[in-house]
C-alpha cells in the first residue's frame, strides 16, 4: 500500500484471480483507459490503471504500446535493450529522440472519471549507464540532469519521471474533485 497526501493506493482485491486486460489496444491512453474499465466492472472503489512505455522518433513511434515485449512475449528487460540497441545502431546522436509516455486511467463502476498522459523527454544512448531503475531506464539519458533514468536516485526519479508526474496530477485531481466511494 501506498499512501500520500491523505489517499492510500492498495492493490485491487483479488486481482491475481480476475480475468487479465491484454494490454493490446493502439496507444497507451486506449489501453489504460479500457484496462480501468476492465478493473472497475469488478472493484467497489475508485481503480486506477496505467500503460507506458518509451517511444523513439527514428522508429516511427516504437516501440511504443509493446515497450515491454518488443523482442517478444516472453522478451526480458536485456531483450528489449538489446533489440533498441540493434535497430538505432549506427544513427547519430541527435536523431536519437526519445520520451517516455505514462497514462493513468481513473474509474469507477464502468465509467471513466479521468486520463491523466504525461512524457518525459530524452534520448537514446548507445550503451547502457546505471544500475537503478527497470525497462529501457539504462538507455534513457534525460537531459536536464545529464544522467539516465538508471543513474538517477529515488527522489530524481518520482521527481522528473513520466509516471511521477502523472500521479502528481492524478492526486491533485483527487484533492480537487474527491469522488464519492
Amino acid at each position: 500500500m501506498a499512501q500520500a497526501e491523505g489517499f492510500a493506493l492498495e492493490p485491487l482485491p483479488g486481482y491475481s484471480g480476475l480475468p487479465k486486460f491484454p494490454e493490446n489496444e493502439a496507444s497507451f491512453a486506449l489501453n489504460a483507459l479500457e484496462k480501468a474499465l476492465h478493473y472497475s466492472r469488478q472493484a467497489d472503489g475508485l481503480v486506477v490503471t496505467d500503460d507506458s512505455g518509451i517511444v523513439v522518433d527514428a522508429l516511427g513511434g516504437r516501440p511504443g504500446v509493446h515497450s515491454a515485449r518488443y523482442a517478444g512475449p516472453q522478451a526480458t528487460d536485456e531483450d528489449n535493450n538489446r533489440k533498441l540497441l540493434d535497430e538505432l545502431r549506427g544513427l547519430a546522436e541527435e536523431k536519437r529522440t526519445a520520451r517516455y509516455i505514462c497514462v493513468l486511467a481513473l474509474a469507477q463502476r464502468d465509467r471513466t472519471l479521468a486520463l491523466f498522459s504525461v512524457a518525459c523527454e530524452g534520448r537514446i544512448l548507445e550503451a547502457p549507464r546505471g544500475t537503478g531503475g527497470f525497462g529501457y531506464d539504462p538507455l534513457f539519458f534525460f537531459p536536464p540532469l545529464g544522467k539516465t533514468m538508471a543513474e538517477l536516485d529515488v527522489a530524481e526519479k518520482n521527481k522528473y519521471s513520466h509516471r511521477g508526474k502523472a500521479f502528481r496530477k492524478l492526486l491533485a485531481y483527487l484533492k480537487q474533485h474527491r469522488p464519492v466511494l
